[in-house]
């Protein structure tokens, strides 16, 4: 007995149909052009991010003279020790009375300031009192207001008490910062469980001890990206002092270098001074975000996932 094949065709289209349409495969961009396109933009940023910095190391080994004669990467003779001591003995040491100034508006400021943001956020997340969602929305309020809006109130408020012209005038609204609280809320609610909180109470702990041992110690990766950004903001603060002070002896870095570059417009001798300086400026900054990267990275990380 002989099998029989049958095999399947498709029919064929009666008159005067129109014929079937053909399909468009869709091709897909090599993978190799897309890692170039993003490697590009990462060269593009770091040029961007480093371009600056060499100009001004390469700037700051040159004298005045050398600084208007020659290309701006290209090295002369080295004067860079020359104008360091320069830089720390103009006019009676103004540079190093400024660079403390801005440790005392930078360092002590971004510590109170993170402080009060972790005591108030971890007040917000921990604690129920009437009103509580309602003042927290006050202060993302403040959140959206931009920092020069505000400025000028400031500057009346320190003028009814007295704190023109002073210290206090740019320390103290150092101090408050509505994205800190905001930002504090959120680590705290994301590293500190509510059920540790409970046992300790439970063990007879008080409030403030167990934020100082045991809420503190779970944020700190938190605390330390606090710092930074606080530290940051308070070290590159200029327009806040440019309100507030007159007296240069009260300046900080930014407002000194500021002023020197307004003079260097009539007195070419101020140029270098305002370049080194500014190299000297931006070392501290770079110092502590290294020395601290672990930990203000895995704070990011944990706060964007929040």
């Amino acid at each position: 007995m002989s099998s029989t094949t049958l095999s399947r065709r498709n029919p064929a289209p009666a008159p005067g149909a129109p014929a079937p349409a053909k399909r468009h495969i869709r091709k897909s961009a090599p993978a190799w052009s897309s890692k170039a396109a993003v490697n590009i933009m990462l060269i593009l940023f770091c040029l961007y991010t480093l371009l600056p910095l060499t100009w001004l190391i390469v700037a700051s080994t040159k004298d005045t003279t050398d600084l208007f004669g020659t290309p701006g990467f290209s090295f002369a003779e080295n004067n860079f020790l020359t104008n360091l001591t320069e830089l720390f003995t103009w006019e009676n040491g103004t540079y190093l009375r400024w660079l403390l100034n801005t440790v005392g508006y930078a360092v002590f400021g971004s510590v109170c300031s993170v402080f009060v943001s972790f005591l108030a956020g971890y007040a917000f997340d921990k604690f129920d009192f009437p009103g509580k969602e309602r003042w927290f929305g006050f202060i993302l309020v403040g959140v959206l207001i931009p920092a020069a809006v505000t400025t000028m109130p400031l500057y009346l408020l320190a003028a009814n008490i007295g704190l023109v012209n002073t210290f206090w005038g740019v320390f103290l609204p150092s101090i408050a910062s509505p994205f800190g609280v905001y930002l504090a809320r959120v680590f705290c609610n994301g590293y500190v469980p509510k059920e540790l909180i409970e046992a300790a109470r439970l063990d007879g702990a008080g409030e403030m001890r167990i934020f100082m041992t045991i809420a503190a110690p779970l944020m700190k990766p938190g605390i330390v990206t606090l710092l930074l950004m606080a530290f940051s903001a308070s070290w590159n603060n200029i327009f806040l002092p440019l309100v507030m002070l007159t007296d240069n002896q009260l300046f900080p870095i930014s407002l000194g270098l500021y002023s020197w570059n307004g003079r260097s417009v009539t007195d070419p001798e101020f140029a270098h001074l305002t370049i080194i300086g500014s190299l000297i400026a931006i070392i501290p900054v770079i110092v502590l975000f290294m020395s601290l990267q672990r930990f203000w990275k895995s704070g990011l990380g944990s706060g964007a996932l929040k």
